[in-house]
């Protein structure tokens, strides 16, 4: 991954959601809870051009490997913080995989997770801030 990053501070975190300390971004306000990798990660992957999601329906359980996300540099996992079933999919970001990159929290969220009853242990924007800032 590129290590010429922008600091910290001039990344998007946003305060109202979660964060995993894998870079990935859970917002449980919403049911199903929508799930993407941070703009951190993003930008650290390079440019995304291939995601490989999984099934609607695949159940995942926090620390197993939710999909992978090919970009110029690696494949890499991605780790669902959350434990839960897929119930949704964001083919946009399978056919156009630019726009994880282009806007992480939008357009670019990877899947929708029903999640089950315990609540995911998650960081909070300023805790991932400080963890990315390390």
């Amino acid at each position: 991954m590129n290590d010429a990053m922008e600091p910290v501070d001039r990344l998007d975190i946003p305060k109202y959601l979660q964060y995993s300390e894998d870079h990935v971004w859970v917002d449980d306000t919403k049911e199903p809870a929508v799930l993407g990798i941070t703009e951190y990660a993003a930008e650290r992957m390079g440019d995304i051009v291939f995601v490989d999601l999984p099934s609607v329906g695949t159940r995942v359980e926090a620390g197993d490997e939710l999909m992978q996300v090919e970009s110029s540099k690696a494949v890499e996992p991605v780790i669902s913080p959350v434990a839960g079933t897929v119930k949704y999919v964001n083919h946009e970001a399978e056919d156009d995989a630019a726009i994880v990159n282009d806007d992480p929290y939008g357009e670019g969220w990877l899947v929708k997770v029903d999640l089950d009853d315990d609540r995911p242990d998650l960081l909070s924007a300023e805790e991932y801030a400080e963890k990315i800032a390390a």
